[in-house]
């Protein structure tokens, strides 16, 4: 594991901005506010998003074109086509120039239209990704023609406010770094999210939870890190800034090999360009994971990874016989109940990697079931990761961290391969109180993730913080691994979540109805029959 005395949170976060951070979103979020007054708010990303891809592409063409003639490669413009086509038949792909954009679609001849700049400006998206056949259902998701109405859902005006505004700055390699412009990007998609509320859920991770959840999963240079539930790329990019910023000596030779998946067709775009424009490479294939996963080895069974990693959503429903009819033997632990695919989400992590699964999940996957008589579907199955040594720990986060939920999450770690001395433990982190007060949520700061992080690695007991807890501890509490039933936390204004306070209800009515039975027994021998239903 890497050891520092900094998560580097503030480095990924953006904390630590400098002037051309900040001006970039600047213009990216003066470029957003126009169009977020035409359109409804969960809307104006699909349209601001591919416009700044678009200007990325065009301004780093310019310059890979001006680099190649400037080597004496080619004399004009005009002969990089040829160069292309030669590469693609020689290599399958281009090599000296990644994405072709001819002058006719080019960002800096659509700019200065006048007239037609929906229509036009569709037409350019939708011929680049013709040209670039890897960038099909990305660049051109988008009509800018489109009407409702027989209305224009964005008039021209505005479309030519927008493309100028972004065109304040120029967003090429020698411009502005892979860095820099990545962090801008997911400044964006964050102010989406505030402004999105339940959609958020479908497509962010706060990014200080997913820089949280990519250290503990601490993915070596050169491995393989899976993520079936993408969004918008975030926790994939971050594992590999992980690797760039704690192996910086091995990280350029050897990078993560990153794999996601998505369901939704503009989320998964999103996700395709935002790992572009970190200058990343990514596998990202479109698909309802648990329905039909696309990874796949030769044979057609389930491909493994090293690491996965995810933020699925939260107790989704799937019916029963999507498990029960599952192909590719993931639910070997046991079918989930219809109406929460938690441990269905789990599963499919589980069967997916080779060393170790890193999954923020809601808190009552973690104790549900806990406390009743008979079979619980999915206490069942938390019983068998237990019984088998699979979970490395539990984290509770705090509340209100998430744009879709004001409920907090658990992080659970689950290693295949569990050093010895962690073997026959669990590690419960309580980091409830872990945050800082933000509008219009709260966040966690570099100290609290380093403090999980530090807890974490160390595996040791802190004073109502964590515990490491045996397995015949968590086989008499019934397979319940919620943090605070160990790590109770007494603070002034505190609550806990419903669930887990109507779990409590419940086993508590089940004791009593075990103990007034019991005493109606011995009451009836002693002649007080009916006294316990308030007979005479």
């Amino acid at each position: 594991m890497v050891e520092s005395e900094s998560t580097k949170l503030n480095m990924v976060c953006g904390e630590d901005k400098n002037e051309k951070l900040s001006r970039l979103e600047s213009i990216l979020w003066e470029a957003a506010s126009l169009i977020r007054g035409s359109v409804n708010p969960t809307d104006y990303k699909k349209y601001i998003l591919p416009l700044i891809f678009y200007k990325r592409l065009s301004d780093t063409f310019t310059y890979e074109v001006n680099k190649l003639i400037e080597e004496g490669v080619i004399d004009t413009v005009d002969e990089v086509y040829e160069l292309v086509e030669a590469e693609r038949e020689e290599h399958g792909r281009p090599k000296s120039i990644r994405y072709v954009i001819p002058e006719e679609y080019h960002w800096d001849t659509i700019v200065k239209l006048s007239t037609n700049v929906g229509e036009k400006l569709t037409e350019a998206l939708r011929g680049i990704a013709r040209l670039n056949p890897e960038l099909s259902g990305i660049i051109d998701v988008v009509d800018f023609n489109e009407t409702h109405g027989g209305e224009r859902i964005i008039s021209d005006d505005i479309i030519q406010r927008v493309l100028q505004i972004l065109n304040k700055m120029k967003m090429g390699p020698e411009d502005v770094e892979p860095d820099i412009l990545g962090r801008a990007y997911e400044y964006l998609i964050r102010k989406f999210a505030e402004d999105s509320g339940q959609s958020a859920g479908e497509f962010y991770t706060p990014c200080e939870v997913a820089w949280l959840m990519v250290n503990l999963l601490d993915p070596k240079p050169g491995s393989e890190v899976y993520d079936p539930a993408c969004g918008s790329g975030g926790l994939l990019i971050k594992s590999q800034l992980y690797v760039k910023y704690n192996y910086p000596e091995e990280a350029e030779k050897r990078p993560l090999k990153l794999f996601g998946q998505e369901k939704l067709a503009f989320t998964y775009a999103i996700a395709r360009m935002n790992v572009i424009l970190h200058n990343m490479e990514a596998d990202i294939r479109r698909g309802d994971t648990i329905r039909n996963p696309k990874f796949l080895d030769e044979d057609g069974k389930l491909r493994q990874f090293d690491y996965v990693i995810a933020n699925p959503m939260w107790n989704q429903d799937f019916p029963e016989d999507v498990y029960i009819n599952d192909k590719f033997d993931r639910f070997k632990f046991g079918i989930p109940p219809s109406n929460t695919g938690d441990w269905g989400w789990i599963q499919h992590m589980f069967a997916s990697a080779r060393e170790k699964v890193v999954v923020i999940i809601d808190t009552g996957a973690v104790s549900r079931g806990s406390g009743t008589k008979g079979t619980n579907r999915e206490r069942d199955i938390r019983k068998k990761f237990v019984e088998k040594d699979l979970i490395e720990a539990v984290i509770l986060t705090p509340e209100n961290l998430f744009y879709n939920t004001t409920a907090a999450g658990v992080i659970i770690v689950i290693n295949k391969n569990k050093p010895e001395e962690r073997r026959g433990k669990v590690l419960l982190i309580n980091a409830s109180q872990e945050f800082k007060k933000g509008t219009p949520k709260n966040y966690m700061t570099e100290e609290h993730v380093g403090k999980i992080i530090k807890a974490y690695r160390e595996f040791r007991d802190i004073e109502d913080f964590s515990k490491v807890v045996t397995l015949e501890e968590i086989r008499k509490n019934d397979y319940n691994l919620s943090p605070s039933r160990y790590i109770p936390l007494i603070t002034e204004g505190e609550y806990r979540e419903i669930p887990e306070i109507l779990q409590d209800l419940r086993r508590i009515e089940q004791e009593t109805r075990v103990i007034d039975s019991e005493l109606n027994k011995i009451l009836i021998e002693l002649g007080f029959e009916g006294y316990l239903q308030g007979e005479d």
